[in-house]
């Protein structure tokens, strides 16, 4: 296990979430999964307990501790994308099996795991400051998902 994991609190569906992310993002896997060698408050002797996996290379443990705690946007994964086409893959996808769209490049997953698709030319935008960086931020607050040629249209003013 990695010295400084995330530990993501799931109902019952740590695997299921941790393959999806595995099947959508690059640089992720499910390296283990580990069941109960006893019952539990939300669960039984064998069921699937927590399940170590990556997303986008990040270090991840999602443990089934039962419907508690519930996730909530002071928590994302940004998804930094190169292209409309690539912020499109990552965007339909969560929001395609079951999630939902927020505001300004933000999406929600069926599980409840916000995250933030941006495209580097927003980013890009925002690092160059100045009027350059006004336009490209006006235009984004009136997005859900960002649209890469609006972003480098309003930067050229």
């Amino acid at each position: 296990m990695a010295k400084n994991t995330i530990c993501l609190w799931f109902d019952k569906d740590a695997e299921e979430a941790a393959r999806f992310y595995a099947g959508v993002f690059p640089d992720s896997a499910v390296r283990a999964v580990f069941r109960s060698p006893s019952d539990y408050p939300s669960g039984k002797q064998g069921d699937v307990l927590t399940v170590d996996f990556t997303v986008a290379g990040i270090p991840c443990l999602g443990l089934n501790g039962g419907p508690v705690f519930k996730h909530n946007e002071a928590f994302s994964f940004q998804i930094a994308t190169d292209d409309q086409e690539e912020t499109d893959r990552y965007w339909n996808a969560i929001v395609g099996n079951g999630g939902e769209e927020s505001a300004c490049g933000w999406c929600k997953d069926k599980w409840g795991i916000s995250w933030q698709i941006t495209p580097r030319v927003l980013t890009d935008a925002l690092v160059a400051g100045g009027s350059e960086a006004k336009r490209a931020f006006d235009a984004m607050m009136g997005m859900r998902k960002i649209d890469v040629a609006a972003i480098e249209a309003a930067r050229r003013g």
